[in-house]
């Protein structure tokens, strides 16, 4: 069963709180308000921007074994920081790794 966007961005915005709050200490988000845009706004991201990217991208890709994912989502991730303010990262390689916990912790919210 599909769930509904606003359920997802809502998930999203959980798991962005925990990585900030608990597991990354380079990335900061001020206030909830901050947290939710930031949520919303990677979700839109995520499903505009990245596909474009992956795709175009694809035969390095290919030739990372995959690896190259990793850095689009630190990209993203990035990327929704620099738009959203209130919401920071200190380096790209923070974002990474926020990145790889925060699709970690989605995967295992929207499990259940």
């Amino acid at each position: 069963m599909r769930k509904p966007f606003l359920w997802k961005v809502a998930l999203n915005a959980l798991g962005l709180w925990i990585v900030t709050e608990f597991l990354v200490a380079g990335i900061r988000v001020e206030n909830v308000p901050a947290l939710l845009v930031a949520a919303l706004v990677l979700g839109l991201i995520n499903a505009t921007v990245r596909p474009i990217l992956i795709l175009l991208s694809l035969p390095f890709n290919v030739l990372t074994l995959g690896l190259l994912t990793l850095v689009i989502n630190g990209a993203m991730l990035s990327l929704a920081a620099s738009i959203v303010p209130g919401f920071y990262i200190a380096t790209f390689w923070t974002a990474v790794w926020g990145a790889i916990l925060l699709s970690i912790i989605s995967a295992v919210l929207d499990s259940f």
